[in-house]
């Protein structure tokens, strides 16, 4: 995977997920997750890091098919009735098609840009897609800053902690100690931002000359054959779903 070009990375990922938006039925999320599953031994990715990679997500997407079941339009077949809450069948086959298509769409991009180094990404950006040098080399600037700000907010916990900012108190207490942590997080990004935009300015980063790159971006064959392998996943789901029965366009 690593030797996969970063463009055709973010271009399985966008056909993957643009096919699977179009419609909220079951079965193409079911056929795209397993063939993605399937290949998730040749993503490059040891086993540790890839379950902390995929831990938001695995918690986040059943959390959007509960709102969808409890909140969801009803119709069809009452299954139960919680308090407030009517449960009907098309209420629990759309918290279904929701949560796994959450799945489908989000795992390759996890996986893809997990092997994917952004400076790589911003070299394919500039020289082959031909974007604007200071977009690409703005947004690269600002993909690095974000392990800073973990750290940063690590050392603002503890830095509160050792003042006695404690975890005394109730959950109001908590979340106004948060949000101060947050305020001075913001304050230190602004200006560690301001100070990086001096800096780039001062390198010439936006002279208006033809920019030259370090390293040359290459887009190989077996990247077409990779991308055209993710529009094949995306076209046998979308046929599997039509066969079926099961395809629900979204815009219908």
């Amino acid at each position: 995977m690593k030797t996969i070009s970063p463009l055709a990375k973010l271009c399985a990922a966008g056909i993957l997920g643009i096919v699977l938006l179009l419609s909220m039925d079951p079965v193409s999320a079911v056929v795209a997750l397993v063939f993605e599953l399937a290949l998730l031994p040749w993503a490059g990715v040891p086993a540790r890091r890839l379950l902390r990679l995929l831990t938001p997500l695995l918690i986040a997407a059943p959390f959007a098919g509960l709102a969808t079941l409890l909140y969801g339009r009803g119709g069809g077949v009452v299954l139960a009735e919680l308090g407030p809450w009517v449960i009907t069948s098309d209420e629990a086959g759309l918290a279904l098609a929701i949560t796994l298509r959450v799945l489908a769409v989000a795992l390759p991009a996890v996986v893809l840009f997990a092997t994917t180094d952004p400076t790589d990404l911003a070299d394919g950006l500039a020289q082959i897609w031909k974007l604007p040098a200071r977009f690409v080399l703005g947004s690269l600037a600002a993909i690095r800053m974000l392990g800073l700000m973990r750290q940063d907010w690590q050392m603002l916990r503890l830095a509160r902690r050792a003042r006695g900012v404690g975890n005394s108190g109730g959950p109001l207490a908590a979340l106004r100690r948060w949000g101060n942590q947050a305020m001075a997080l913001l304050t230190i990004a602004v200006r560690r931002g301001s100070l990086l935009a001096t800096a780039m300015e001062a390198r010439a980063f936006d002279a208006p000359v033809t920019r030259t790159w370090a390293r040359e971006a290459t887009f190989t064959t077996r990247d077409g054959l990779f991308i055209v392998g993710a529009a094949l996943i995306a076209a046998i789901a979308v046929m599997m779903a039509v066969m079926t029965g099961a395809w629900n366009f979204v815009i219908s």
